[in-house]
């Protein structure tokens, strides 16, 4: 009686938990505890069936081992699949008995003997109309067979969980739908409610509180028509009438905001039925009072635009093609066309054939991806004339943000355009002979220079100076000059081959550059061409005037890395043959070239340094003349050449001053000075005061302090840790204008030297004045200071004059021991040269101990 009652208590708890909606797994255990009680020692299996791969997958169960659970996940369906696989295959029962001797068990003999499992009972878990779910078995320790009576309590208990599956499905699925539905009202970017028949909120989401203002709390229960403006409110209750009685109507309000404003809204009501019944009306709306405002505005712009001198086109972006819906007068005026001829079109038809693809392709992204858009491009008129039109399209955008209309202006710039085709042209061809000139040699000669190099071909330049010409300009006359140099001009032309390029530099100077050569005879047979045409006359204005000309010839075959060199040797050669005696070439051999200072060809290659960021910067210690021990570092720029390796600053820094590259050079250097030595300081490592050259040049220039204020904002370098090392040069540009330059300097606890001191023009006169900090010796009195008594007696003095002043004395140049010891003796201070340490890079200025060694041992 009690295992009665048991069993009836468990079967009446399954029954309450699928009731209840109880989680799976919680009604699997019952379920499984119920047939345990009537099967005692039964170990209970509930395997789910998967219909898209016809597999079985053991549920997770305590009952089980890991190893087992794992071996029956996956398990392919059959008839000879254990009595599990059997049993969904079937659709009945299979019966087991024993696993030893089933041979549908074979391949999970071994995992059932490692159970101790002996007997398998499955049984089909499917659902009223035919579903297969999956299988429910119960195992034994033992070899056993089921009576008819457990046959039928195994499909009752089949029965309960197909139910309870399909309760938990079901009850997953209603929750997924009202989670969408939840999901779609709360989260609906236009304002949903809900009204009772009577017409008062229910409900509504976030989106209807931000269009109205009000929380929802203070919605709910009250009419609609409390928060619509007077004069809509017969309107409004008209519209929820219509869908109270099962219409869908929509419609436009005005509603009154809780701050009090009027707001236009467009509005959905739909009636909400239940069983065929209405039993409430639901509202969607959304502000269009950005919308309302804007089409007023478009009217506006309508008005306005008509008048406009600059033809105006707007498309509607909302369709495929974006057909043209407005063309104002002007634009019928700019384009021949009426309005009743393109209104409907894209405005594609005005492009033709020389309307540039690139142009075309720009319009094309903009107004795929709604942005604003300018090009400058060819469109035709109805009768085929083309023009240049700079057009302009921008989006207009509506409330929500999409982009509903493109507006384009249209200005004819035909004009302009040749106008500016003809100064293009003039500034590239010369206006007497109408020649190519220098700036478009250039140009092609650096497009043939990488075609030769490119295609291993000869590149020959010829340079023409022609002989004689400034006699005949000076004692004829200019406008003779200009008609003899057009006559030569055309002569040349002549001789011009199909890839040649022909070009009047300057003066009597003109330029042949030729890509066609296989070798140099033919061109020096070319040479002698252009020598013989020029031996004819020119008839000037009945006069016959003779001219002949020198020609210099260079070619990519020599030791050319770059073009403008070819044009520098042809000048050279044209040199060399006007010294053999005029009217003939000379061929550029490379001898020529030791004869240009270095300073004339490093003076672009210093330009090209500061684009390509060639310089380096090298750090020297300054050490204290007794122990040696590191007070502060010199900055010294050092320039890597591509070519000719590391350039002496001796020789760049004379080029820079004189070609103003000083001022950009020495930026550099005062930049990176102040960012390396920042960069030491942020990440805690040691840092030494850092001194700068700054040149008088730079100096002097307007804004300096502003430029030196801004460079130690950006770096964020401590002031104090900057010195500026100048010459007494800058007392040139006026001695009371740098005095106070200097004050300024110190006010900001930036420290100044005086570099090179003693070979000034004016040191001990303004020294008195200048609020300087520190004196460097010039190298010069110190490299022989140990043999040369006057430059010992300089030193000797500038040092005790220099502490009698409160200033601090730097020696320059030391490389000795001796020289060292002789200023301790002397009592100089601080001491800078190889003896200590050479200029090096950061890094190695990393490594350095604090303390360099005073002795050469």
């Amino acid at each position: 009686m009690t295992d009665e009652l048991s069993l009836l208590e468990a079967q009446q708890g399954v029954h309450e938990l699928i009731a209840q909606q109880a989680p799976l797994e919680q009604t699997l255990e019952a379920i499984a505890h119920w047939i345990a009680i009537q099967f005692p020692g039964a170990v209970v299996a509930f395997m789910r069936f998967d219909p898209v791969h016809c597999t079985l997958s053991l549920f997770p169960s305590r009952r089980f081992s890991q190893n087992y659970y794992e071996r029956l996940q996956h398990v392919p369906i059959g008839s000879a699949a254990a009595s599990f696989g059997a049993a969904a295959y079937l659709r009945w029962q299979v019966i087991t008995e024993d696993i030893q001797t089933d041979s549908r068990w074979e391949r999970f003999r071994s995992a059932a003997s490692a159970e101790g499992l002996r007997a398998c009972w499955s049984s089909p878990v499917v659902t009223a109309k035919g579903e297969l779910l999956g299988t429910f078995g119960t195992y034994f320790k033992e070899s056993s067979a089921p009576s008819e009576m457990s046959k039928r309590r195994l499909r009752q208990a089949a029965a309960l969980v197909a139910l309870a599956i399909v309760k938990d499905r079901d009850s997953r699925h209603h929750r997924t739908l009202s989670e969408w539905h939840r999901s779609l009202f709360v989260n609906h970017p236009h304002g949903v409610y809900e009204f009772d028949l009577e017409g008062r909120f229910q409900r509504g989401n976030i989106a209807l509180e931000w269009i109205t203002g009000y929380p929802e709390k203070a919605l709910v229960g009250r009419h609609f028509n409390e928060f619509v403006d007077a004069e809509y409110r017969e309107l409004t209750q008209k519209s929820f009438d219509a869908a109270k009685a099962g219409t869908s109507r929509q419609y436009e309000t005005v509603g009154t905001h809780a701050e009090g404003h009027p707001y236009h809204l467009e509005v959905t009501n739909f009636p909400v039925m239940v069983d065929g019944e209405i039993v409430g009306v639901y509202g969607i709306c959304h502000d269009i009072t950005q919308r309302k405002r804007q089409q007023a505005e478009l009217r506006l712009l309508q008005r306005g635009i008509e008048a406009s001198p600059n033809g105006v086109l707007m498309a509607d972006a909302t369709q495929p093609d974006m057909p043209l819906v407005y063309a104002n007068e002007a634009f019928s005026h700019l384009t021949g066309y009426a309005m009743d001829e393109v209104l409907g079109l894209n405005c594609r038809f005005l492009q033709g054939n020389d309307t540039r693809a690139g142009d075309v392709e720009a319009i094309r992204q903009a107004l795929s991806s709604c942005n604003s858009v300018q090009v400058t491009l060819v469109n035709y008129r109805k009768d085929g004339t083309p023009f240049w039109n700079r057009l302009a399209i921008s989006p207009v955008f509506d409330e929500t943000g999409s982009c509903t209309h493109f507006i384009g202006t249209m200005v004819d710039i035909t004009r302009d355009r040749n106008q500016e085709a003809r100064i293009a042209y003039q500034a590239t061809h010369d206006l007497l002979t109408d020649l190519p000139n220098r700036s478009a040699l250039e140009a092609r000669l650096e497009q043939d220079f990488r075609s030769s190099k490119r295609n291993q071909s000869l590149l020959v330049m010829m340079y023409l100076d022609l002989d004689g010409f400034k006699a005949i300009n000076d004692g004829l006359g200019h406008a003779i000059g200009n008609q003899l140099l057009m006559a030569v001009a055309d002569r040349l032309r002549l001789l011009l081959g199909a890839n040649d390029a022909l070009a009047r530099l300057t003066g009597d100077e003109f330029v042949f550059l030729m890509p066609d050569f296989k070798c140099r005879d033919e061109a020096k047979a070319t040479a002698e061409q252009i020598l013989s045409a020029l031996e004819r006359p020119f008839d000037i204005k009945g006069r016959p005037l003779h001219i002949s000309t020198s020609i210099g010839i260079a070619s990519n075959d020599e030791d050319v890395h770059q073009a403008h060199e070819l044009l520098q040797n042809a000048d050279i050669a044209v040199e060399a043959a006007k010294q053999q005696g005029r009217n003939t070439w000379q061929w550029y051999e490379g001898d020529e070239r030791r004869n240009i200072s270095e300073h004339a060809l490093l003076r672009h290659d210093l330009y090209t340094a500061l684009c390509e960021n060639q310089f380096e910067l090298y750090y020297q210690p300054i050490v204290d003349a007794v122990s040696g021990r590191i007070r502060s570092v010199e900055a010294l720029v050092r320039w890597h050449h591509p070519r000719h390796g590391l350039v002496s600053p001796g020789i760049f820094i004379p080029i820079a001053e004189q070609t103003g590259q000083i001022i950009p050079l020495g930026r550099w250097v005062l930049r990176q000075a102040c960012q390396n030595l920042a960069d030491l300081h942020a990440k805690g490592e040691r840092v030494f005061p850092v001194a700068v050259n700054i040149s008088s040049l730079q100096f002097r220039r307007d804004g300096f302090l502003d430029e030196l204020r801004r460079i130690l904002d950006e770096t964020g370098l401590p002031s104090e840790l900057l010195e500026l090392e100048m010459t007494e040069s800058i007392l040139l540009g006026g001695a009371k204008q740098a005095i106070e330059m200097i004050r300024t300097l110190r006010g900001m606890n930036i420290t100044v030297a005086i570099d090179d001191f003693g070979t000034g023009f004016s040191s001990l006169s303004y020294l008195r004045d200048l609020p300087i900090h520190k004196i460097k010796l010039d190298r010069a009195f110190i490299r022989d200071m140990l043999t040369n008594h006057s430059n010992a007696a300089i030193v000797q003095g500038i040092i005790a004059m220099a502490h009698h002043m409160g200033l601090v004395v730097v020696a320059e140049g030391v490389e000795e021991h001796d020289q060292q010891q002789d200023l301790i003796r002397r009592g100089c201070d601080l001491l800078q040269g190889f003896h200590f340490a050479k200029p090096m890079p950061l890094e190695s200025l990393r490594a350095l101990p604090d303390l360099l060694p005073v002795d050469p041992a």
